[in-house]
């Protein structure tokens, strides 16, 4: 029985968590639940997987739920805070942890579950965004297990041979790896979101309600908006430049609107080895939660026979800008990304309280770019510094914007 921690189990990925633990009770067994302030949303889940643990990122919230829970006869203990959420993450009888908080605030709790040496699923992106070279340094030098939940990712993971498996998970892949074992490309597969045909000349016009309507895959509104800007499929390509220790020239991003192949693997020989399924996140998070077995899920099989055409297409520099920022930020560095993935943070957010337009985002994410010091940031506190300086100025370019 291993014992599981999520963070973030009101959000999209922690909601799938939840439906394969309830899947496999014999397997799976929930110490912890976090949240930011979702209290009605944590209720239900406490009440319905006990765990012994609950974390609200906001005091405010925990006190509500805290009372909610003692009145239902819960013995759920309610702490709150970020470093309540680091303690949980790194609890000594704590087995898997499940990183699926979006954005920076991630990055800490992640860190703490892979300094106690935990096995961590990562859902969280960003902590490889922002931090790339010291998380990888921390998950070797821990011994901590670090498993991809991205689809893209953890189809890229089931296409390699298993003693690559065995090196990303430790950290132990190092630059060349995939040309030892004859893998000559990453191809990063993308939807192309919702706007994939839309005339360009309606993207100032584009609405929060339309950015976040993805057409394949139900996720929260960030991610959404950064799928239809493709901004999401640039923070991937970095972080499997970190996983995988591979070339960003040898990062190829294919746009697949069908979203059933969801990576490949391009090999020397000319054979390319792609992991298939529905678009559902059940699949890649039941595949790491009990690697190296398979488990059931309630997910339907594909039927070939009823298979749409597959199509494939090169994403388009002017509908998505986005994407070749962040490529060209992976080019120049750690300090580069870091800043790119915060002003990107700022700018969605500003674009979901209306005070920015969708075109807008990615002129924002550029001027951010041009106007931080990209001095090198490889320790934690240097890293969090730029963070803070590149949100900063976001909102500095942001408000000028709408004023």
């Amino acid at each position: 029985m291993r014992q599981l921690v999520i963070l973030g189990a009101t959000g999209s990925i922690g909601q799938s968590t939840l439906k394969v633990v309830a899947e496999h009770p014999e397997r799976f067994a929930v110490l912890a639940l976090t949240a930011q302030r979702s209290v009605t949303a944590m209720l239900q889940l406490c009440l319905r997987f006990k765990p012994r643990y609950a974390v609200m990122s906001e005091q405010a919230a925990a006190t509500q739920l805290q009372h909610q829970l003692q009145a239902a006869g819960s013995q759920t203990t309610v702490l709150a805070g970020t470093q309540a959420l680091c303690d949980i993450a790194a609890h000594p009888d704590a087995d898997v942890v499940m990183a699926a908080i979006v954005g920076a605030a991630g990055l800490l709790p992640t860190l703490a579950a892979v300094k106690a040496a935990k096995t961590v699923l990562l859902a969280n992106k960003e902590a490889l965004v922002m931090a790339g070279a010291f998380f990888m340094q921390q998950v070797k030098s821990s011994g901590a297990r670090l498993l991809p939940i991205d689809s893209e990712h953890n189809a890229i993971f089931q296409c390699l041979p298993a003693s690559l498996q065995q090196a990303v998970c430790t950290h132990q892949i190092h630059a060349g790896s995939l040309q030892q074992q004859s893998i000559s490309k990453l191809l990063l597969t993308a939807s192309g979101g919702p706007f994939l045909q839309t005339s360009l000349h309606e993207f100032p016009q584009i609405t929060p309600a339309q950015a976040v309507a993805h057409p394949n895959w139900t996720m929260g509104q960030k991610i959404s908006v950064d799928s239809a800007t493709m901004m999401n499929k640039g923070l991937e390509l970095i972080e499997a430049h970190w996983l995988f220790q591979c070339p960003v020239e040898q990062i190829e991003v294919v746009i697949h609107p069908q979203s059933v192949i969801h990576s490949m693997v391009q090999y020397q020989d000319g054979s390319v080895i792609a992991q298939l399924g529905q678009p559902d996140m059940c699949t890649p998070i039941a595949y790491a939660m009990a690697y190296p077995e398979r488990i059931s899920t309630q997910v339907p099989a594909l039927d070939f026979s009823k298979l749409a055409d597959l199509s494939f297409s090169s994403a388009e520099p002017a509908r998505f800008p986005n994407l070749y920022l962040a490529i060209e930020a992976c080019r120049q560095g750690q300090a580069a990304t870091t800043a790119l993935n915060a002003a990107n943070e700022v700018s969605v957010a500003a674009f979901l309280a209306g005070q920015l337009r969708f075109d807008q985002i990615a002129m924002v994410n550029a001027e951010v770019l041009e106007q931080c010091a990209m001095d090198k940031a490889i320790e934690l506190e240097a890293i969090l510094a730029l963070d803070q300086q590149a949100r900063l100025v976001a909102e500095k370019i942001i408000a000028r914007r709408s004023s």
